[in-house]
C-alpha cells in the first residue's frame, strides 16, 4: 500500500509570494522525507544552481483526496540545509520562542474575492452591480455569489483539522472571509497557508479563481484585508496591557515598519475610506473600524482581552505579520513591566 503526500511551499515571487505544490508517493507508514525541487522555476534559484530543498514542518489529512493521503506544508531550504532567503517562517521561529512565556495567540480574518475570468463573481458583464452594503452577511441569489465554493472550502478545512472559527460574506459581491485561530504565531500562520491552498484548490473544481488582491476593484468598493487579532496572557488579564500593546504599535518608526511589510499595494487599500485608516497615519480606538488598531467594545467593558490590527492586507505573509506584532507588542509589554 502507498499514500499521496501533497508537498506545499511558498515560492519566491515578488512582491507577493505564490503557493506551489507537487505530489510524492510514499509507502504506507513511511515518514515524510525532505524533497528537492527546481528553484529556478519558482523564483528561488538560478538555472545553473537550481536545486532547493523542501523540509516538512506541518501536515494534516488531505480532505480532497481523502483516505490516508496528507497535505504537507514545507519550509524552503538551500542545499546546505540553511533557510532560503524567501523562507519567512524561519525568521518567525526565534521570535515565537523568545516570547513563548507571554503566550501570544492570534486570530486572522482572511478576506478574498472570487473571479469568473476577468470579472469578480457576481459582477454583470460590461457593468457593475448595485452599490455595496447589502452583500455583507447577505442571503439570496441576488446578493450572494459563490456560497457553494465557500461551503465546500469550509468542509475541506474542517476535515483537514484546521482551526477555522467562522466564515461570512463580505461587503463586495463575490467577496468572502474565513477566520483561522486563535492559535500561536507559528500555528496560525501554518494553518492559514494551508487554508489558502485549499481555497485555491477548491475553487479550481468550480472553474473559479480566488484572489487575495487587496483592491480587486478600483473605486468605491471595499478592499480585502487580513485583520489580525492579537492577545497575550497579560492582555487577557489586564486592560493596561491592552493600551501598552497599542502604544507599542504606534511608537517611533513602528507604524511604517509594519505597514511596509503588511502586503503589496497597501496604499491602495489603506486610504482612510472603506473602514480603513490612512496607511501613513497610526491610530487606535475602542470600537473604531476607521482606526489602525481597534479595541473591541467588549474588551473595554471587561477590562481585558485582545486587539485587532486592521492594517494587514489580504495578501500579507502571515509569518511576517505575526512576527512583527509579537516582537513589537511583547517587547512593549516587557518595557512597561506588565509581564
Amino acid at each position: 500500500m502507498s499514500y499521496k503526500a501533497e508537498y506545499i511551499w511558498i515560492d519566491g515571487t515578488e512582491p507577493t509570494a505564490k503557493l506551489r505544490s507537487k505530489t510524492k508517493i510514499l509507502a504506507d507508514g513511511a515518514e515524510l522525507p525532505i524533497w528537492g525541487f527546481d528553484g529556478s522555476s519558482t523564483n528561488q534559484a538560478e538555472g545553473h544552481a537550481s536545486d532547493r530543498v523542501l523540509q516538512p514542518v506541518f501536515s494534516c489529512p488531505d480532505p480532497i483526496r481523502g483516505g490516508a493521503n496528507v497535505l504537507v506544508l514545507c519550509e524552503v531550504l538551500n542545499i546546505d540545509m540553511t533557510p532560503h532567503e524567501s523562507n519567512t517562517r524561519a525568521l518567525l521561529r526565534p521570535v515565537a520562542e523568545k516570547f513563548a512565556g507571554q503566550e501570544a495567540i492570534f486570530g486572522i480574518e482572511q478576506e478574498y474575492t472570487f473571479f469568473d475570468g476577468v470579472r469578480p463573481l457576481g459582477f454583470p458583464v460590461g457593468g457593475f452591480p448595485a452599490a455595496q452594503g447589502g452583500y455583507y452577511c447577505g442571503v439570496g441569489s441576488d446578493e450572494i455569489f459563490g456560497r457553494d465554493i465557500v461551503e465546500k472550502h469550509l468542509d475541506h478545512c474542517l476535515a483537514a483539522g484546521l482551526e477555522i472559527s467562522g466564515i461570512n460574506a463580505e461587503v463586495m459581491p463575490g467577496q468572502w472571509e474565513f477566520q483561522v485561530g486563535p492559535l500561536g504565531p507559528l500555528e496560525v500562520s501554518d494553518q492559514l497557508w494551508i487554508a489558502r491552498w485549499l481555497l485555491y484548490r477548491t475553487a479550481e473544481d468550480f472553474n473559479v479563481s480566488a484572489t487575495l488582491n487587496p483592491k480587486p476593484v478600483k473605486g468605491d468598493w471595499n478592499g480585502a484585508g487580513a485583520h489580525t487579532n492579537f492577545s497575550t496572557k497579560a492582555m487577557r488579564e489586564d486592560y493596561r496591557a491592552i493600551i501598552s500593546a497599542c502604544e507599542a504599535l504606534g511608537e517611533g518608526s513602528k507604524p511604517l515598519d509594519h505597514v511596509k511589510n503588511y502586503g503589496a499595494g497597501i496604499d491602495e487599500r489603506l486610504t482612510g475610506l472603506h473602514e480603513t485608516a490612512p496607511w501613513n497615519e497610526f491610530s487606535y480606538g475602542v470600537s473604531d473600524r476607521g482606526a489602525s488598531v481597534r479595541i473591541p467594545w467588549q474588551v473595554e467593558k471587561d477590562g481585558k482581552g485582545y486587539i485587532e490590527d486592521r492594517r494587514p492586507n489580504a495578501n500579507v505573509d502571515p509569518y511576517v505579520v505575526t512576527r512583527l506584532i509579537t516582537d513589537t507588542c511583547c517587547t512593549g509589554l516587557e518595557k512597561d513591566g506588565l509581564v
